[in-house]
């Protein structure tokens, strides 16, 4: 019986033995064939990483220094003013694409770790991150922005996942921290992700949760248990950039941030720029070329990329030089439009104004007003406004909400003015005012100009066509302060006017230094006429003042 069992147990011992020996066989086997094809794919990876293209020029003309940034000094100086100093600022940027918001944002961290009163070290971060490419999961286990758990019945969880132990993942607030998040076309980002980023800019910090956190478990590691009661660190400073309006970005970010606006390139800093990519492909470029450049692009990127194509073209045709012919050829068959340089008019006309309006990211705009007008009789008159939005429609909700535009709201205010102050009754003419161009317009800006249009029409006296203005009309006839009046004045300036007429409560230090242009400041409605207005006989300046509340018109000579 001995025997016997002796002999069951040394067969069970050899069914064991072989067992755990195939299966550690099949193991090493496993291990040999995974090695084998891990070196198989890091031969491969080693391979596909010793084949290189040349550098793109997109690449090389990446700015490394502020002063290849060009046309933007002001908005570098603020920049550096908001970050480089012992209290750096949360930033929006706002400017047109291929300006230099995105290079700005990555010197001027290096600017503030030389800054011996910068809070930023020499290790900080750049964490860069665009907001049309976040996505995030409802469940809260992917979300690169803010940080995630991966909770343990989650595919992949490991081996604390096996525990039943939940892993946090930190996101780019947390890689930013003691650095520089910088979000672009910030204007893009989910309103729930920037819910959540609002929070950690608050509280400096991600919270985490998950219903399979437990506190009293002992098997959690004490990292995840800290980070789960104290949070993850996001002590960073933010950078945002977009070619959003700011009134298109939410209210609840830009209150937090300092707000720096990159403007549009002017045609001369475009041939600077297209002369500087040229060096850098060391290659020649006529001054004709750059100058057909200017013409056809608007920003950076655009010069570079034209100026690639006509290289290739140039090095195609065995020359060494950029000349016209490559650079016409390039924007014959591309999709180039000349950019829209709108310029005065040499010529005074009854009833056209040269208006002053901001679009995108502070860029100014030479607008032409006109009115016409017409005495009707036995009947009211009408205002027809054209080129215009009246109305629009704001849905939140199930509410709707009918919005009067600012700009039709001026009219009114013209009309009520010219009653009032100037004894014109308007019921007895059919006013029409266009705003040609296609372009919507809003704002109340435009005042002053509608005022003028319509009071020339009807007293049959010409505008000074090299004169261009912007201001909000009262009720009573004051001019009151607009926004982007530097942009402003600039727009008039490229266009070719001489004059241009600003409210006075918008002169500072930094409309003082723009040269080139004379600025007149009004205070009310007859300052206006008296710079804007000649007389349609003699073509004598005329001087309008307010005397008991009426106006009197008398001809003087310029």
């Amino acid at each position: 019986m001995t025997q016997i069992l002796m002999v069951i147990q040394f067969f069970f011992t050899l069914v064991m033995g072989l067992y755990f020996y195939n299966a550690l066989k099949t193991q090493q086997n496993s291990k040999v064939t995974m090695n084998l094809e891990n070196k198989k794919e890091l031969d491969k990876l080693k391979k596909m990483r010793q084949i290189k293209l040349s550098e793109p020029l997109t690449e090389k003309g990446r700015p490394k220094a502020f002063e290849e940034i060009i046309g933007q000094q002001e908005g570098i100086k603020a920049l550096k003013a908001a970050l480089c100093g012992p209290n750096p600022q949360h930033i929006i940027i706002y400017g047109p694409p291929g300006v230099g918001k995105t290079a700005a944002a990555r010197l001027v961290l290096e600017a503030a770790k030389k800054n011996i009163n910068s809070p930023f070290q020499s290790d900080a971060r750049f964490v860069e991150i665009d907001a049309t490419t976040i996505r995030f999961d409802d469940r809260g286990i992917a979300d690169p922005l803010i940080g995630s758990v991966h909770d343990p019945i989650y595919q992949g969880a490991g081996a604390l996942g096996i525990a039943g132990i939940p892993q946090p993942k930190p996101g780019a607030v947390t890689k930013a921290h003691g650095g520089i998040l910088f979000i672009d076309e910030i204007g893009e980002l989910h309103p729930i992700e920037l819910n959540k980023l609002l929070k950690v800019l608050e509280d400096r910090r991600v919270y985490l949760d998950s219903a399979y956190y437990n506190s009293s478990d002992s098997n959690v590691p004490q990292y995840v248990r800290d980070i789960f009661e104290n949070g993850l660190p996001a002590d960073f400073r933010l950078i945002g950039a977009t070619t959003r309006s700011p009134e298109e970005i939410n209210p609840a970010i830009r209150s937090r941030c300092i707000e720096i606006f990159f403007r549009e390139l002017l045609p001369e800093e475009i041939e600077i720029i297209a002369k500087n990519s040229a060096e850098k492909l060391e290659f020649k470029i006529t001054d004709g070329a750059c100058q057909i450049i200017a013409k056809y692009c608007s920003n950076g990127r655009e010069s570079l990329n034209l100026v690639q194509m006509a290289y290739g073209a140039a090095v195609n045709e065995n020359k060494n030089v950029i000349d016209e012919k490559e650079v016409l050829w390039v924007i014959d068959n591309g999709d180039y439009h000349p950019r829209i340089e709108k310029l005065i008019s040499d010529k005074a006309k009854i009833g056209c104004v040269n208006g002053l309006g901001v679009y995108g990211a502070n860029i100014g705009i030479l607008m032409e007003i006109e009115a016409t007008v017409k005495r009707v009789k036995l009947r009211k008159g009408k205002i027809k406004i054209s080129g215009i939005i009246e109305e629009e429609q704001i849905t939140s909700g199930n509410k709707k909400v009918i919005r009067k535009s600012n700009a039709l709201c001026s009219v009114d205010n013209v009309i009520t003015v010219l009653s009032n102050d100037f004894n014109i009754n308007c019921d007895d003419y059919n006013i029409n005012i266009n705003f040609p161009g296609g372009a919507p317009i809003d704002g109340t800006s435009a005042g002053i100009s509608i005022f003028c249009a319509i009071y020339s029409c009807i007293n049959n006296i010409a505008i000074n066509s090299r004169v261009a203005m912007t201001g909000e009309i009262s009720l009573h006839g004051d001019v009151n302060p607009v926004g982007g009046v530097s942009a402003k004045i600039n727009a008039a300036k490229r266009a070719g006017a001489t004059k241009v007429i600003i409210p006075r409560g918008n002169y500072d230090e930094s409309i003082k230094e723009i040269q080139g242009i004379d600025i007149i400041l009004v205070s009310s409605i007859y300052d206006v006429i008296n710079e804007a207005f000649f007389d349609s006989i003699d073509s004598g300046r005329l001087v309008l003042e307010k005397e008991n509340n009426k106006a009197t018109v008398s001809a003087k000579g310029i």
